[in-house]
């Protein structure tokens, strides 16, 4: 990066000055507390370090970079007014810079992106960085792991000019766009051109780009005619158009309460390029000091045809849903001028057994021996369940760290003792039990959020709304690997429960952000790549992440209309194509140009009803009449009602649509049938036990 570069980058934390204050016992103690066991009597009045950050504003700021670099492994000169401080020794945290004096608080400018970050209890971020250092978890910048551990090789790798956009296209399935040396496979052609052909504006404009830059590495001679790829608009087909011409599916003058609502049948792509054009057009500005203090209260707006949750889908059709949501994040950051720079993961030597420091999916493996279909590792299911069992109101849960010496005893011990029962749980205490659980997410071998895409959920901040940062972030979610996908959640829901119980253990949304950040975004490694000032820009940034990803996740772990849109248009072209080959094979070739036949609609569902399988159960199907308020659940109860031999609870129970342009789908108990049916009329209907 060059001097030029770095000097217009908005703000710069150039140092962190503390200081020591008496704090008043009577107070509310909220995560600002002093770290000071339960059993210790408090008989003095308690001190706690205190300190401000030192702020540089540059008058140059663009707001495409203002928050930074986002690739943490990049390199960064120190800011032309402050001065490198030497590295902290073990223990030490970046503000403790020896070379740091004190100034006099500066003015903070609160970036609406940031969301009120700077009024978070940012000291605590720091005491945590010092916990895991004294933990042994965690290496000091320019050093390697911890005692006695040899990192043996880089754990991301960053790619070569040109071979990210390579590896986009192949991740995608549209390698044969630019590589013509692929062998002929006629049904991977066709794949590609129905997935092309379902791709909105924004979406197209995302893997044009990349094929183009693709193309230009490889150094062709004759860059193909991108028209030969995708088909531009007719002459008489105007953009496609938001309701109200506004990114939230709102004229700009409605009221906070519509702008809450999340548009969801629309790509969030083309919202974005909606938004940047009216607010290019009428050149509005976001006010650095604007107030936006809470995080917003959003909804979907209700869809009559069903909610689609992960793991609603089949297989089949959630490798679609994964391609398309990558296409569409990419194109979500593009539209906004970000690019994010994804690492390339790189083998490292791991265990191949136990608790701690073994990778996700080998986990998973050992403890799906022993119960089939686990999706979250027994080990973290034990300590969260037992922090739940000694109770969710102790003071500093979560925050307050155990014994250090202590902690590494029980990890030993849960090593060699967990699998065989023999650990004795009761001796665990709380405080104990929460440092084994963030030390298990810090000991993975690779970072929960994954290598690939933990550049893009740090520059998830650089998006300009909230609306738009939420739905990258959903966007995101939905591609991380299924492991890494469930494992956070089980975490979210947790770090929730905790939340829950606020009023008695002073544990905010803000305090466990800021608390969790450092543990889920510090892997291995990670201190002795980033600079001070990097660590001081990723602080904030990476606790509004694990804000965000709490405070929404009932919406986050969704997938959006608009994706399950598109695979149903994927599905009915894709039979539309294996209809004419057929044709084409079996008839004469006149019949090639007439309309492929379609699957012919039960004569019930024509007269207003429809058939609804249960081959599982001994009332294998029933007669079920389409009304307007008639909703999934509805279909359910009226079955069990009918069959008495039915030995599971509704809740267990799915309404599988199936056939027609979806593989398989577990509906939403409030789907409204007579309208999904309009929208699927060849599907089949059938009750089974969930597949989860």
């Amino acid at each position: 990066m060059s001097r030029q570069q770095q000097q217009i980058q908005g703000v710069v934390l150039t140092g962190y000055h503390s200081n020591a204050e008496l704090v008043p016992q009577t107070r509310l103690c909220a995560s600002s507390c002093p770290q000071v066991p339960p059993h210790v009597p408090q008989t003095a009045e308690p001190s706690r370090k205190t300190g401000h950050y030192t702020l540089q504003q540059n008058q140059n700021t663009q707001h495409g970079d203002r928050y930074g670099p986002s690739d943490p492994s990049s390199s960064s000169a120190p800011h032309p007014r402050s001065q490198p401080s030497s590295s902290p020794k073990l223990g030490s945290s970046p503000r403790q810079s020896p070379n740091s004096r004190p100034r006099p608080p500066p003015t903070y400018q609160r970036y609406n992106s940031q969301d009120s970050l700077d009024e978070l209890e940012m000291d605590d971020y720091w005491k945590e960085v010092e916990n895991i250092n004294r933990s042994g978890g965690g290496a000091p910048r320019g050093e390697g792991g911890g005692d006695g551990e040899v990192q043996e090789e880089e754990q991301q790798k960053t790619p070569e000019e040109g071979e990210q956009e390579e590896a986009w296209l192949t991740e995608a399935g549209l390698q044969r766009l630019f590589d013509d040396s692929l062998a002929a496979d006629q049904d991977q052609e066709v794949d590609s051109a129905v997935f092309l052909s379902t791709l909105t504006r924004t979406q197209a404009a995302a893997v044009e780009r990349r094929v183009q830059q693709t193309l230009r590495r490889r150094n062709w001679q004759h860059l193909p005619d991108v028209r030969d790829i995708f088909r531009p608009p007719e002459k008489n087909e105007e953009p496609h158009k938001l309701k109200g011409g506004s990114e939230n599916g709102q004229n700009d003058s409605s009221s906070a309460e519509m702008e809450t609502e999340l548009n969801v049948e629309v790509a969030f792509s083309e919202q974005a390029l909606s938004y940047r054009d009216n607010h290019q057009r009428l050149k509005v500005t976001a006010s650095p000091s604007s107030p936006d203090d809470k995080l917003p209260n959003f909804k979907l707006l209700r869809d009559k045809t069903g909610q689609t949750r992960i793991g609603d889908l089949s297989p089949l059709d959630m490798k679609k849903v994964r391609r398309l949501v990558l296409v569409e994040m990419t194109a979500l950051f593009d539209t906004a001028g970000i690019d994010v720079k994804a690492h390339k993961a790189v083998k490292v030597k791991t265990k191949e057994t136990g608790l701690f420091g073994v990778p996700l999916h080998t986990l998973l493996d050992q403890d799906q021996r022993r119960v089939s279909g686990t999706k979250v590792p027994f080990i973290l299911q034990r300590l969260i369940s037992h922090i739940e069992d000694e109770g969710l109101d102790t003071e500093g849960l979560l925050r307050i760290p155990g014994a250090a010496t202590r902690v590494k005893s029980l990890c030993q011990e849960l090593e060699s003792s967990f699998y065989d029962g023999m650990f004795q749980w009761q001796q665990l205490k709380q405080h104990d039990a929460a440092s084994l659980l963030k030390l298990f997410i810090r000991e993975l071998p690779h970072p929960l959020l994954t290598v690939e895409y933990l550049n893009a959920f740090i520059a998830v901040n650089k998006l300009p709304t909230k609306k738009q940062q939420l739905q990258a972030l959903n966007l995101l979610v939905l591609l991380l690997p299924e492991a890494n996908r469930d494992t956070l959640k089980a975490l979210v829901e947790f770090f929730q429960r905790v939340i829950d119980h606020q009023a008695k253990n002073k544990m905010t949304l803000n305090n466990v952000s800021v608390i969790m950040a450092p543990n889920i975004f510090m892997f291995k490694g990670f201190r002795s790549k980033v600079t001070e000032q990097q660590e001081f820009s990723m602080a904030t940034r990476t606790a509004n992440i694990v804000r965000l990803l709490i405070r929404y996740q009932n919406l986050l772990w969704t997938i959006p209309k608009f994706i399950v849109t598109q695979v149903r248009q994927q599905n009915m072209e894709s039979q539309r194509k294996q209809h004419k080959e057929r044709a084409v094979r079996k008839l004469l070739k006149k019949i090639t140009t007439e309309k492929p036949p379609e699957r012919p609609i039960p004569e019930e569902s024509s007269q207003g009803f429809i058939r609804v399988q249960a081959p599982q159960f001994s009332k294998i199907s029933m007669a079920v009449q389409l009304t307007e308020e008639l909703q999934a659940a509805d279909v359910l109860t009226r079955f069990i009602s009918q069959d008495s031999s039915v030995a599971v609870k509704k809740e267990e129970l799915c309404l599988y649509e199936t056939g027609g342009n979806i593989k398989e789908r577990c509906l939403d108990g409030e789907t409204y049938m007579k309208d999904l049916f309009q929208l699927n009329p060849t599907a089949e209907w059938v009750i089974k036990a969930m597949q989860r």
